[in-house]
């Protein structure tokens, strides 16, 4: 037996819940379990919600960056149960939900 048989499978991820509602503005939340927006259907994030979500997380980028990868997994799931041969691809994905995040400082510093 395998070790990835032995484990448990993961848990689910992160509630989408934001960017959170301002005003009387749309939520511009996801809908489960395709990935859309809820206030203008494009795919989520869209670039107001990707506006919304940095200005939320102004002052935590790491936190931007966890709950992005938390989403990222989220519609994975979603994604490939709806269709596991068509959907995107794990790169497709990535740079939809994790790789428009946050800069990333390197490793090692230049000074």
């Amino acid at each position: 037996m395998g070790l990835s048989a032995q484990a448990p499978p993961p848990l689910a991820g992160p509630k989408p819940d934001r960017p959170r509602e301002y005003g009387e503005r749309p939520s511009h939340t996801p809908l489960r379990p395709m990935w859309f927006c809820r206030a203008d259907g494009q795919r989520w994030p869209c670039a107001e919600a990707r506006l919304r979500l940095k200005a939320e997380f102004d002052d935590n980028m790491q936190g931007l960056t966890i709950y992005l990868a938390g989403m990222y997994y989220e519609a994975s799931r979603d994604l490939y149960h709806l269709n596991p041969h068509e959907g995107p691809s794990p790169r497709e994905l990535f740079d939809r939900f994790v790789a428009w995040g946050p800069y990333r400082r390197p490793i090692v510093d230049d000074r």
